[in-house]
């Protein structure tokens, strides 16, 4: 394997890494500051993707379609907190689990009476739609570097929100006691609401940057959710730090693990086997430290 070739596929990892960090990272910021486990998370992922694909078909334009997109889902994740979820938080996870399911069907069902069972695809916008030449033979497309940044970009947003604003602070003792921050006469049950929506918002956007480099197609989102839940066991539960990483590491080792070619004793290792590789990591992972990288330990 050459430079470049090195190169794109460092590029790959890095951008596959940080678009699962801003699913995943919505997961743990319900999970960390609400202790709700959202099995449906994954399908608001689909649901940008969707999103993405009708709006651009309607208003003609990914840019517009884009804030639209974002202002439905935000509305969705309100409306959702307010009807049902906010009901779970004195509940037991295996009410979570099981409400959330069901959403799981409500929203496969809908999608399917709304936009049908086709696969979908998104036109690139025309300002991104060039690539980055490396070589004669290779080159790197602009859009991948685009969604990488605006990752990076809502990353840094999200960081400096729970860090250094008010909403960020109430957000953090409303995690830590949710009964004191109640006392002090803050309305904890909005901090709440706004923390779901804003959770389920990172996936929705998630699923509409992707939307122009990979299909829009039925239950896209059970995928990425099974991959998002190894991100925050490889991470540490609640961790948005331990999601970057973990994001980032899955990204890699993803990614190399369908390009290198390894062969022992005549039994080809990689890539015939790389579906089991992100497992693989989560195992020595877990051996290392059962907590996670930045879990806390019991």
């Amino acid at each position: 394997m050459d430079f470049f070739t090195f190169l794109i596929q460092v590029l790959n990892g890095v951008q596959y890494g940080l678009l699962l960090f801003l699913v995943s990272s919505g997961l743990t910021l319900v999970f960390g500051i609400m202790g709700v486990i959202n099995v449906a998370h994954g399908s608001f992922y689909m649901i940008g993707a969707y999103f993405a694909w009708s709006l651009s078909e309607k208003l003609g334009s990914f840019w517009v379609a884009l804030p639209a997109a974002i202002a439905l889902t935000v509305a969705i994740g309100l409306v959702l907190e307010w009807l049902l979820i906010k009901r779970l938080y004195k509940r037991d996870h295996l009410y979570q689990v099981l409400l959330t399911y069901g959403l799981i069907l409500v929203f496969e069902e809908t999608r399917s009476i709304l936009w049908g069972d086709d696969v979908h695809g998104v036109s690139i916008p025309a300002i991104l739609s060039a690539s980055i030449p490396l070589t004669e033979n290779l080159s790197y497309p602009v859009y991948r570097l685009w969604i990488s940044a605006v990752c990076l970009l809502v990353a840094g947003l999200m960081v400096w929100v729970i860090q250094k604003t008010r909403l960020g602070m109430t957000i953090r003792a409303g995690a830590a006691n949710r009964e004191m921050v109640q006392s002090l006469g803050l309305n904890i049950e909005l901090v709440y609401r706004v923390v779901f929506a804003a959770g389920i918002t990172l996936a929705g956007l998630a699923g509409m940057i992707a939307a122009p480099v990979s299909a829009v197609f039925p239950g896209m989102g059970n995928q990425v959710l099974i991959v998002c839940f190894v991100v925050i066991v490889i991470g540490g539960m609640g961790s948005v730090k331990g999601a970057m990483v973990a994001s980032l590491l899955i990204g890699l080792v993803d990614t190399f693990g369908k390009v290198l070619h390894l062969e022992i004793g005549g039994l080809k290792l990689l890539p015939e086997l790389s579906s089991m590789t992100v497992y693989l990591l989560m195992a020595v992972i877990l051996l290392w430290r059962p907590e996670g990288i930045y879990g806390r330990r019991l």
